[in-house]
This record gives structure tokens, sequence and C-alpha cells, in this order.
């Protein structure tokens, strides 16, 4: 199958590199600033191995192709589908965005079954151009079941690399339960800039986190989702004691974080549905504060 990736960051970089090891056929979709000298070559260095495979590195599409992957933050979507004109022949579109909001965005754009809305679960980061560190020893993806029939030797693929992947029959509840538990751990390390370990040691952090994923629970319950919170937090409690989120380690390195994607749905689920989100909104002030002192203004 003919694949193209939006996004060249962590997640997409570490989908591309996979997809064209196991003989796929991958297209790049990077920025126009970035695409001279970027390599046309994608390193991924897992725990236990590193692959180098060779993709085609562009910066809109030409060609049609059977999927589009769409890995970007959030906050950039809306111009980095300039890369995906209206024109283009996609067969499915899958994103990996955090949050939900992106989903009816995409389905506006490009119809309501070419969209397989999908979620994410890995710690990888871009260490620079074209080189990937997959630190998680997991990388678990969930997909729509509308999707199934056409992904599912994609899905094989994928699963013969080391993923977990499986369709899902309820959109929002895979949607949520992604969120509920990212949510709360990414706005609780970044606020606190403490790891996994440092969240759990710290008696007060480690409440401000638990009532965060009760909050999120409550939400997603609320908008029809079946979210399991002790299911969240003994995730949580599993987790590396190293791990970090990547919204913790972009205010870190002074990059703007997915506060809106991250935060926003929660809180404005609250409101919608006249539901407490105090602490979610107790950490997305304080992780504001922390941004508010960077020289780059990531506040905006």
């Amino acid at each position: 199958m003919k694949h193209a990736v939006l996004g060249a960051g962590a997640v997409g970089g570490l989908v591309g590199a996979v997809l064209a090891h196991e003989g796929e056929d991958v297209t790049l979709l990077v920025r126009p600033e970035n695409r001279t000298g970027h390599p046309e070559i994608l390193s991924l260095k897992t725990l236990n191995d590193t692959i180098e495979s060779r993709v085609r590195v562009e910066t809109k599409l030409s060609d049609d192709v059977d999927v589009l992957w769409i890995a970007v933050k959030a906050y950039q979507l809306n111009s980095a589908l300039r890369a995906a004109p209206p024109e283009s022949k996609i067969a499915t579109i899958i994103p990996l965005l955090n949050g939900i909001d992106h989903v009816d965005l995409l389905r506006a754009r490009f119809g309501h079954d070419r969209v397989v809305p999908a979620t994410i679960a890995v710690e990888s980061e871009r260490v620079a151009a074209g080189q990937i560190v997959q630190r998680s020893p997991f990388v678990r993806l969930a997909l729509s079941m509308i999707g199934q029939e056409r992904l599912a030797p994609v899905a094989n693929r994928l699963r013969h690399s080391g993923f977990t992947c499986e369709f899902q029959a309820d959109e929002k509840t895979m949607l949520w339960s992604k969120l509920a538990f990212l949510g709360p751990f990414a706005l609780t390390g970044t606020a606190s800039d403490k790891n996994k370990q440092g969240i759990f040691a710290d008696v007060a952090w480690r409440a401000r986190l638990e009532s965060a994923v009760s909050e999120a629970c409550m939400v997603a319950a609320a908008d029809g989702a079946a979210v399991d919170r002790e299911k969240i937090l003994a995730t949580l409690a599993s987790l590396p004691a190293t791990m970090r989120s990547s919204m913790q380690k972009d205010v870190s390195e002074g990059r703007e974080p997915e506060l809106d994607a991250i935060g926003g749905p929660i809180i404005r689920g609250g409101e919608r549905y006249s539901l407490e989100a105090q602490v979610t909104r107790e950490l997305v002030a304080r992780i504001r504060a922390r941004l508010s002192t960077l020289p780059d203004g990531s506040a905006s």
C-alpha cells in the first residue's frame, strides 16, 4: 500500500520508519522550510534494535495514496493540511493527534467514512531530523472499527514489528480513554515538572493527578464514553518511573505545548455538562504561568 505521513516528529517518524521497514511505500510530508537536507533514511532506535528505512520526502501530496497518517501537533493541523489539498486522492485518513476535537474538523474536510479515528500510546522522541528514539517498550495503536476491512493488512504489518493493534467499535470511548489517561498525566507532570516517579512520591501532586483523572472520567461519561477510572489509575501506576509526557518535554525545551487540545476538551466538557473541573483548571493555569516566563512567548 501507498502511505503518506504528515508530520516528521516522534510519532510520525516512528510510524513511517516501521511501515517502510515492513515493505510499505512511504512518503514523509514535511514543512517546505525543512525539505532541503531532510534525510530520506529514517532511523528508529528501540530498546532492542535499530532499524533504518528509506522513504520519500515531499512537501505536498502529488500522488494518490491509500493511507494518510496525520501526526502533527494539534495546533499545527490547519496549516499542515495545506500539504494535502482538497483535490488529493486519499482513500483513508488516520489522525494520531492528541485530544478529540480534530476528528470533527477532519471529517468536515474529507468526509465521515474516509477518516478513521485512532489513538497511539508510546513514548518516543525525535532527537534529530530523521532520527527517532522509542523509549517505551510498547506501541499501542487503537483504530476505529470503520476502518477494519481496509486496514487489516496494515495492522498485521505493524503487529509484525511489535505494535499492539486493535480495532474498536466505540470511537468515543476509544478517544476519551486516551484523553482521560493522557490529559491528567501530561497536565500534572508539566505543572509540577516531575516525572512519573516524582509525581507518585509527592502526596499533594499524586492527589492532583488522581483528582484530574476523576474529572476527566466524569466529563467523558457525560459525553457518552465508557471509561474506567480505576483502570486508568492502575495504568498510570504501572508506567516507567522516568516517563514524562511530550507536553512536559515541550515546555521544558521552550516549545509550544498542546495545552488546549489536551486540557481544553475536559474543561469545555465540564462547562457543557455542568461538571466541576477545578483541578484541571488549576493545572492549566499553573502551566500557563510557567509559559509566561519563557522568553519566546510560547504562552500565546
